[in-house]
């Protein structure tokens, strides 16, 4: 079949679509991927075209990075975040919908085609426009709980509620809906959708695990740099738990500031590269913020690179990571923002690890891509 993705996501380091299309092209259907920030001559794989429309920046400001201090203050600067944090839903939402419309006419020209496959919900209601004038089959892949999610700037409770009803009218027009977790699934069946199916952010299984070393040397946050990741509690624990290593290493979001205390800090590198830079600290931390249902119900990538690696983790104490980590005994739990939870969690690892590692290398035989392609591929077979 003719798929056509779309993403506002930068598709370069989405891994997910990476390997959701890679998965499709392999199973013999042909792909095009409308998306963000794809760098010039960006290939995905045989079968597969690629193509970028850009996104403003909007109100970012600055290069962004980590800092020791507390930054500036003062009246303009307060009244400046105050701004900030008024406009900044409004700007969101501009943004994404200046990116739709950027986006159509590059959608027109891709089609017809008989699978428009729509990358979360900014990208939704333009996907279903198409797959409705092209009779075409409409896919919803919902990476998060869209209008559960922890964002920055004044509250928004009627957006989230009108935005909730919205995004069940367009997704029931989806002949398949897939997400990331089991609790997220049963979140969007309850709200009215009936197939609903789960497509973990898990990674091909590794070729060469080498042998587990007998302690490990440190701990290491691979992710995202910026707000929501609990990251001040990880400046914290790592006080306490000095002179074992505390290493950050990942983008960071503009604007984001964090005093780093003890953490040291690594070059950002590859999907690839990250297996062996966790193995040479051997515990991956899987750090989230208590602070909306989307966090609750997540399952991020980190803690199934830490399987992939081999590598134990330490991870937030929230509904799905509890009942993923705690199934499979791949490490220990601590509670999101509180320092000492999290210090003696480490500890509890570093203690165990033999225990731990044998659980990871056990898990992978399950969490892996290899069994989460079968089941995004088994639903393109029955369309």
């Amino acid at each position: 079949m003719r798929i056509l993705m779309i993403a506002q996501s930068p598709i370069a380091g989405d891994s997910r679509i990476l390997r959701e299309a890679t998965a499709l092209a392999t199973a013999g259907h042909t792909l095009h991927v409308i998306g963000r920030d794809v760098p010039e001559g960006f290939e995905i794989g045989p079968g597969i075209t690629v193509e970028s429309v850009s996104r403003s920046s909007g109100l970012r400001t600055g290069n962004g990075g980590l800092t020791v201090g507390h930054g500036h203050s003062g009246p303009k600067v307060l009244v400046k975040r105050f701004g900030r944090w008024l406009l900044l839903p409004e700007h969101r939402n501009r943004t994404e919908r200046q990116w739709r419309i950027a986006a159509a006419d590059r959608v027109a020209a891709a089609g017809p085609v008989d699978v428009v496959h729509a990358h979360d919900f900014n990208t939704l209601e333009l996907a279903a426009e198409y797959a409705a004038k092209w009779s075409a089959t409409l896919i919803y892949d919902s990476h998060e709980l869209w209008f559960d999610r922890a964002l920055p700037g004044r509250p928004t409770p009627l957006w989230r509620a009108r935005g909730r009803r919205y995004e069940v009218a367009l997704a029931a027009k989806a002949r398949v809906v897939f997400t990331v977790s089991d609790g997220i699934a049963a979140r969007l069946r309850s709200r009215g959708l009936s197939d609903v199916r789960v497509v973990r952010n898990t990674f091909p299984r590794a070729d060469d695990v080498p042998p587990a070393p007998e302690r490990p040397e440190g701990l290491l946050y691979a992710g995202r740099v910026g707000a929501g990741r609990d990251l001040p509690t990880v400046v914290a624990a790592a006080r306490r738990l000095a002179p074992f290593r505390t290493v950050l290493m990942g983008s960071v979001d503009p604007n984001y500031r964090l005093d780093l205390g003890p953490v040291e800090t690594v070059a950002e590198r590859s999907i690839d590269e990250v297996d062996d830079t966790l193995r040479s600290y051997g515990i991956s931390l899987v750090t989230l913020t208590n602070t909306c249902e989307n966090h609750r119900l997540a399952l991020p990538n980190k803690l199934f690179h830490a399987v992939r690696a081999g590598v134990p983790v330490v991870a937030a104490d929230l509904p799905e990571l509890r009942a993923v980590v705690t199934q499979y005994k791949l490490g220990a739990l601590y509670e999101p923002g509180n320092a000492e939870s999290l210090a003696t969690a480490v500890r509890t690892v570093i203690d165990n690890y033999p225990t731990y590692t044998d659980g990871v290398r056990s898990a992978a035989a399950e969490l892996n891509w290899e069994t989460d392609s079968a089941t995004l591929v088994a639903a393109y077979n029955e369309l």
